[in-house]
């Protein structure tokens, strides 16, 4: 089966991780296929296998009435827990690398040998004086018998014999023999190889057969030109002629000195050779105190013999060691049939597998680094040193020792010998038969083929914390053959597959030349892998992009990308690769716009957008990041785009429901602006056609951007921030004009001419949010103030007088504004109108709730000279800052626009003064008559660099001239590479481990739940507190909470402080701030998750959503989403009361406030689903969704009203009724009864009323608890006991039951400091358990239990 295949089936279900179930029998495939199938099905069988569980659990428990029950209330839906948001908030990603650990595989210096230097010292039929031969003695040197000729001719034959054995091995390399040379002739051969092969190394080849060993100093010896002399050769001269870099072979007894005096030499430095690097390699044929073997078993030159005729030798020796010796004739190894590189014959085949196993030695015994300058950086070095692993063997078995420099550990008994003895045996067993016989049949050995299944053995068993697998090298080596290279590239993948660890293995071993090579076949079976294995290199090194655009290796992907039988999961493979490719290479770009990238890019997402195919999300965000890449800096690849169309194109993916697909197609349509269009002259012909083009593609991409700058995933926030900055880097001199004018009022100013400018709304699923920009501070730059301005934040301007312009910031402002327009040197792409909108939007974006987008947003507004300096604000005591809603949201509308009329004139950079203005909506056609200048209301030094200067970075600074590397980077396409980095074919290790933890969740859950639903409930007083927590919060608790599976309580306040705390062990776990403006107060705390790892989510009371995890271990939670849940408001209106609730089955969070809407958020794709009109000209105040129905919420209104939805119907309001008639107050608290009736309804109104309602049988209330008189301030009702409570303002909790019996009334004590504890401030149950927590604004948080849960 192809690993595509395996692939596609495996890859959509990698998100489902945690939700998976695998059952016993389906697991255990014995083929690929097999493991695919049952793979495809694992989320079905996660529901069916949960039913049966849960219900046969259910019914150990309870009646099978409950079954239903217990089943509703285990939601399978499991939310944000995808890469994106592991990662996002907490650091900037790393997409594929080009230099640094990755790139570690591939070889510094590619080498070559350009030239061999032989010497031969032989003095045939003189023996040296310090040697005694024994008798018969070793006689073969370079495999002829020296007396079987007269002296002087076997001296040219040995020496023509040895340079035809090294032209063997590098065909290439000039080759030159001195016989008997004197020291003259050997300094004239070295000079001589040095100047020819220059930089290239050298290798020096000395055989002293016929000389003394070599002295102690490390001298070895030549002849003197009559022969009746030996003369010494230091090792330094030798070295100072040859110099670097180089090789020697010293074939002599104790040749192991010439090593040692070298060594020193090097250690030294002593060396001739300029410059420290020194690249020499030693071969050395024994030890120092060693002799050569004389045995007539081996040739003289048995080292030599080794080197250059590996397998002669090696089967040579084999033979004598086999069984087959008595059989088999040693001289018929001369006649082995075929060539050395032809694998299909027998000597061939030999060589190939000889070369396996002494690659797979050398990659198990060395270190990588090593290993890469021996095997990989020259090929005949790499030649010799496999060759010296068989030396080592061969002599080793005589008592001798061969060395090298750099020395390698012993090899002679790896297990590795023994399969190449298997191979060897199998091989000369055929031999007979074929030297008889040459048409006879030559059958391969089975070395590969059990070399892989051993391969395979360790990819079912083996992972990155075990030993890697030896076959790796063996691997590579099977590529080379057609009949085995599927196979191979198969478990080739697999191991890719396991992580980048593995990656980094695979290319250290060798691999990028092959997989590389393979790229020019046209082999359809082998496309889907190779892409596979291309996707996981590309993912760790991006270095490769140069390899392959330099072989043509990106038209093989386009082609793959353009193929219809390839599937959308291995076409986004295509796309990512040919978008690493293009990734800031300029030769990529071009030779891919050639190949036609751009129309094949289009192609797909043509089709998509007109619904021709469905298109896996994949490939839309692979596709549209590949076409970002293509055309990034790149103005000729952007013009091809324009003239396609792709903005029109790129808009429909705008809303799609994957927060990475929309942020790959804002990232497209941001790498399309124009960056230097501002400093564009407009000189019109050609030019300006383009400049009309373009202007238009601005404006839709621009108004597009806008859409989606309210997006509920930050993610795309942050890509549509990066846009803007690159827009605003082109455009800054209109928008800073823009802002200037926009900033003075005139009779008939800009104002008037922009009604719509105030309240601006995007089309589609989102407009503009401008959420509470808050406190602003203003800063001098450059001498010239910028002061706040209540357009969302602050504008860049002039803080004088009205009829003041001449101190202008922009600098263009003299008479550029009259009649309501603004006049400016060079054509404007956008109007008016668009400007404006850009401005707010990047005022919304620098207060986003997400710190990372947050950040960025200010870098924007510094482009176009606007500086936000926001600090922390945390007010002590009771004090309220001016414009907090206890001062101003009452009478929001009479706010007007408020400016500083401050002016200081500082000749400096920085101004330690800072300015604040309360947040105040922006500027309407009626307000203009209330404008006024009021004093600053807070002056104070502050340096811009100080620590609490808000600042996100020293890049805050405004971007000037053209330096456009301080413009904020886009992120998504780093962020999306790491998901080729993960593993694609497995399920991740801890999948296991979630499924058990949350069966053991599901089992605790379905057993409270049925005693919660079958156990009377005893009575709550004060008697029953089991724990009392002093949170320390200075403004009392806000709201609570409690944790279902472990006894833990959070906690936060109205300064957004959240605290979390064990009251079983009364220990504080960890506490932390929501965020770093908590002047607004937290109205809602969530558990997301709660049968998985959950996760705490944070409503705050001006809308924005956080999503925390790890949130009880101390100083570790980390933020995994943020967004602005209320759309439409009004910009600048600091309290919106907002009230939220989340419904786990469905994945929704239904929000409202004070507006005439709830908006509906699927948290899942992080993106508004629907804004459901409230049908009430009053205000939410109350919010509660059904944990039983799906898509079903109450909601209470200021008016005492309370309606009843249900998204699931056309209307989705299923019912209106108004039980709170007594006394027409706000409803307070609205909860659904335990159960699955449908419309059973809790009301708790603030006059003290509590009404049970049935909505969808009776509008009136069936049941009235007049519970406090006046003061009712919370309401909570449990999830599944019968049981509600209610708190009021007047230190009391009253309990009730779903018939209205009194459970129990809890009055808070005097404490021992006499004074009694402030009004209740909220209450909330244990989801599982009959717990009541309730939170006071004395900062005081109690719990209490009934009497079954304490003996539980």
């Amino acid at each position: 089966m192809a690993l595509g295949d395996l692939m596609t089936s495996r890859f959509s279900q990698l998100s489902l991780a945690v939700s998976n179930h695998v059952t016993d029998g389906n697991g255990s495939s014995g083929s690929y296929q097999e493991d695919a199938t049952s793979y495809t099905d694992l989320a079905s069988q996660r529901r069916d296998f949960d039913t049966e569980s849960t219900s046969s659990y259910a019914n150990a428990v309870t009646s099978s009435a409950a079954v239903p029950t217990s089943m509703a209330y285990l939601p399978q839906t499991v939310v944000l827990c995808e890469l994106r948001h592991a990662t996002f908030e907490a650091s900037t990603p790393t997409g594929p690398s080009d230099s640094g650990l990755v790139s570690k595989w591939r070889p510094k210096d590619r080498m070559k040998t350009g030239c061999v230097a032989l010497v031969l010292c032989l003095n045939i039929s003189v023996d040296p004086p310090d040697v005694i031969k024994i008798s018969p003695c070793a006689r073969m040197e370079c495999w002829i018998d020296p007396f079987s000729m007269a002296p002087p001719k076997a001296l040219g034959a040995i020496g023509k014999n040895l340079r035809d054995q090294y032209e063997r091995w590098q065909p290439k390399a000039r080759c030159k023999v001195e016989l008997d040379p004197t020291v003259d002739e050997v300094k004239k051969l070295c000079n001589t190889c040095r100047r020819y092969a220059k930089s290239e190394r050298v290798l020096f080849h000395y055989n002293g057969h016929g000389v003394p060993k070599p002295t102690a100093n490390g001298e070895i010896w030549l002849f003197n030109k009559s022969y009746t002399q030996y003369i010494p050769l230091p090792i330094s001269d030798l070295d100072s002629w040859l110099k670097t870099p180089s090789i020697y072979v010293f074939d002599c007894s104790a040749a192991g000195i010439v090593v040692n005096a070298f060594i020193e030499l090097l250690d030294c430095g002593t060396s001739n050779y300029p410059g420290s690097a020194r690249d020499c390699i030693l071969l050395a044929a024994c030890e120092a105190h060693e002799t050569l073997p004389q045995s007539a078993e081996f040739p003289a030159d048995v080292f030599t013999s080794c080197l250059t005729t590996p397998i002669k030798m090696a089967l040579r020796w084999f033979c004598t060691r086999s069984l087959l010796h008595e059989s088999l004739d040693c001289s018929l190894i001369d006649k082995i049939p075929g060539r050395q590189n032809d694998r299909k014959t027998l000597l061939g085949e030999l060589n190939w597998i000889f070369t396996a196993v002494t690659d797979t030695i050398a990659w198990n015994v060395l270190p990588h680094e090593l290993f890469r300058r021996l095997f990989r950086q020259d090929l005949l070095v790499a030649s010799l040193f496999r060759n010296f692993l068989l030396a080592e063997r061969i002599m080793r078995s005589a008592n001798c020792s061969p060395i090298s420099y750099p020395m390698l550990p012993p090899t002679h008994q790896h297990h590795m010998w023994d399969a190449w003895d298997m191979a060897a045996e199998i091989c000369l067993s055929q031999l007979p038969s074929l030297v008889e016989d040459p048409n006879a049949e030559f059958q391969s050995s089975s070395f590969f083929t059990e070399q892989l299944t051993a391969f395979e053995v360790w990819l079912d068993h083996g992972s990155e914390h075990k030993k890697p697998p030896e076959q790796l090298p063996i691997v590579l080596q099977v590529l080379l053959s057609q009949c085995h290279r599927f196979h191979a590239l198969f478990l080739l993948g697999r191991f890719l597959d396991m992580g980048p660890w593995a990656v980094d293995l695979a290319l250290s071993v060798g691999i990028f030349p092959y997989v590389l090579k393979l790229l020019q076949t046209t082999t359809p079976e082998l496309r889907q892998i190779l892409v596979f294995i291309w996707t996981k290199i590309l993912a760790l090194d991006k270095s490769c992009q140069v390899d392959l655009v330099k072989d043509g290796g990106h038209v093989y992907f386009i082609r793959f990308l353009n193929s219809a039988e390839a599937n959308p999961e291995q076409r986004a493979m295509a796309a990512f690769v040919l978008a690493v490719i293009v990734d800031g290479h300029r030769r990529g770009q071009e030779a891919c716009i050639e190949a036609g990238l751009i129309q094949v890019c289009l192609k797909h997402l043509q089709a998509f957008t007109q619904n021709e195919a469905q298109t896996e999300p994949l490939l839309l965000q692979w596709l549209c990041l590949c076409l970002g890449k293509l055309w990034e800096d790149f103005s000729e690849a952007q013009m091809i785009g324009l003239q396609a169309d792709v903005p029109a194109i790129c808009v429909s993916i705008l809303s799609e429901p994957q927060p990475e697909v929309r942020a790959s197609a804002v990232y497209a349509l941001a790498t399309l602006l124009d960056v230097g269009f501002d400093s564009r002259d407009g000189s019109g012909g050609d030019e300006e056609c383009d400049d009309v083009e373009k202007s238009r593609a601005e404006n839709i991409i621009i108004k597009s951007l806008l859409n989606v700058v309210s997006d509920g995933s930050p993610v795309v926030r942050a890509e549509v921030a990066v846009a803007l900055a690159h827009f605003a880097f082109g455009h800054k001199q209109h928008l800073k004009s823009f802002a200037a004018a926009y900033w003075k009022p005139q009779p008939n100013s800009l104002l008037n001419s922009l009604p719509s400018v105030a309240n601006i709304k995007g089309t589609g699923s989102g407009g503009i949010v401008s959420s509470q920009i808050g406190p602003i501070t203003a800063i001098v730059r450059d001498g010239r103030v910028s002061t706040s301005s209540p357009l969302a934040g602050i504008m860049h301007g002039s803080p004088l007088s009205d009829d003041s312009s001449q101190h202008s910031d922009s600098g263009i402002l003299n008479d550029c504004v009259s009649n309501g327009e603004i006049h400016n040197s060079r054509p404007k792409s956008l109007d008016n109108a668009m400007y404006s909108q850009c401005v707010l939007a990047m005022c919304t974006l620098a207060k986003d709730p997400s710190r990372r987008v947050a950040s960025l947003g200010r870098r924007v507004l510094s482009i176009i000279g606007i500086e936000q300096v926001t600090k922390s604000l945390k007010p002590a005591g009771n004090s309220a800052w001016p414009g907090d809603p206890t001062t101003s949201s009452s009478t929001p509308n009479t706010s007007g626009l408020v400016r500083s009329s401050s002016w200081l004139d500082f000749n400096g950079g920085h101004l330690p003064l800072t300015f604040r203005t309360p947040p105040v909506s922006p500027p309407r056609q009626n307000y203009l008559a209330g404008i006024r200048r009021v004093c600053s209301l807070d002056f104070r030094p502050h340096l811009m660099n100080s620590p609490d200067s808000g600042l996100a970075d020293p890049l805050l600074g405004s971007v000037s001239g053209s330096d456009r590397s301080l413009l904020p980077q886009s992120t998504i396409f780093n962020f999306s590479c790491g998901h080729f980095s993960k593993p694609l074919l497995t399920a991740s290790d801890d999948s296991e481990e979630l499924l058990a933890r949350r069966e053991d969740y599901e089992r605790f859950a379905l057993e409270h739940i049925a005693k919660c639903q079958h156990s009377s409930v005893s009575k709550l007083n004060n008697n029953s507190q089991i724990a009392s927590w002093d949170t320390r919060f200075e403004t009392g608790t806000r709201t609570a909470l409690l944790q279902p599976f472990s006894p833990i309580v959070i906690a936060a306040d109205e300064n957004e402080r959240i605290r979390v705390w064990d009251y079983e062990e009364a220990t504080l776990l960890n506490s932390f701030d929501n965020h770093d403006f908590p002047e607004k107060g937290i109205s809602k705390l969530c558990l997301l998750n709660e049968l998985d790892d959950s996760l705490l989510l944070v409503a705050s009371s001006d809308g924005n959503i956080r999503v925390w995890k790890d949130y009880t271990l101390k100083g570790k939670q980390k933020l995994v989403t943020a967004l602005s849940s209320i759309e439409g408001h009004k910009p600048g209106v600091r309290s919106l009361n907002t009230v939220v609730d989340w419904q786990q089955q469905s994945g929704y969070l239904y929000s409202s406030g004070e507006i005439p809407s709830i908006m509906l958020w699927d948290l899942d794709k992080e993106q508004l689903v629907n804004s459901i009109p409230s049908s009430s000209d009053c205000s939410v105040s109350a919010l509660a969704s059904s944990q039983a129905h799906e898509g079903q919420f109450a909601a209470g209104f200021v008016d005492g009203s309370v309606r009843l939805y249900d998204i699931r119907t056309p209307d989705m309001l299923v019912c209106t009724t108004r039980p709170h008639t007594q006394q027409v107050e706000r409803v307070v608290g609205i909860g659904f009864q335990p159960g699955l009736d449908q419309g059973k309804i809790v009301s708790a109104s603030q006059a003290g009323d509590i009404q049970f309602l049935d909505v969808r049988n009776q509008r009136d209330a069936y049941l009235t608890i007049v519970a406090h008189r006046g003061s009712l301030t919370a309401l909570a009702v449990h999830r599944h006991a019968p049981i509600i409570a209610s708190g009021s303002a007047k230190q009391l909790i009253k309990v009730f039951s779903l018939e209205g019996e009194p459970l129990g009334t809890i009055r808070y004590q005097h404490t021992f400091m006499a004074q009694k504890i402030g009004s209740v401030s909220c209450l909330t149950f244990h989801p599982y358990q009959v717990l009541l927590a309730a939170g006071a604004a004395d900062a005081c948080v109690s719990i209490y239990a009934d009497d079954n849960s304490r003996t539980r």
